[in-house]
């Protein structure tokens, strides 16, 4: 028998953090928008008899693009936490998996991540969330 803590950990783990990340994407996005905005404005809108410092106008752009990779990194970390749940999650097929009280027992069809965690679905057709307690032979 194993114990799915594992499982369990990494697939809340990925789902969580998978939204986080559109949460963080979308805010990115919009302060990438209004930085762009705000640098165009201000290119605008400078004095020509005493333009923008270079030095200042290059550290913008050097934050903005360190902005950015961080942005991306994460997105990539999240895309493989999500692929490593999966792999835990269909080595769980074909196996017999019972619940924490013994009330459900069965063999795994499919696995399906959500939110919550990943459910398996028995070969009765009952859905189990593997969680902390679920067993597996």
């Amino acid at each position: 028998m194993t114990d799915i803590t594992a499982v369990s950990s990494v697939a809340n783990t990925a789902t969580k953090t998978t939204s986080t990340a559109t949460t963080t994407a979308d805010q990115a996005s919009l302060d990438y928008d209004t930085f762009l905005q705000l640098m165009i404005a201000q290119m605008n809108n400078q004095d020509p008899t005493d333009p923008m410092d270079s030095a200042e106008y290059m550290s913008q752009l050097a934050t903005f693009s360190q902005v950015e990779q961080s942005i991306m990194t994460n997105a990539k970390l999240d895309a493989l936490l999500t692929s490593s749940s999966l792999d835990q999650a269909n080595s769980l097929i074909g196996r017999t998996v019972t619940s924490a009280d013994g009330e459900v027992e069965g063999k795994v069809v499919s696995v399906q991540i959500t939110t919550d965690g990943p459910y398996a679905t028995l070969e009765g057709g009952e859905k189990l969330l593997i969680e902390e307690g679920v067993t597996i032979s």
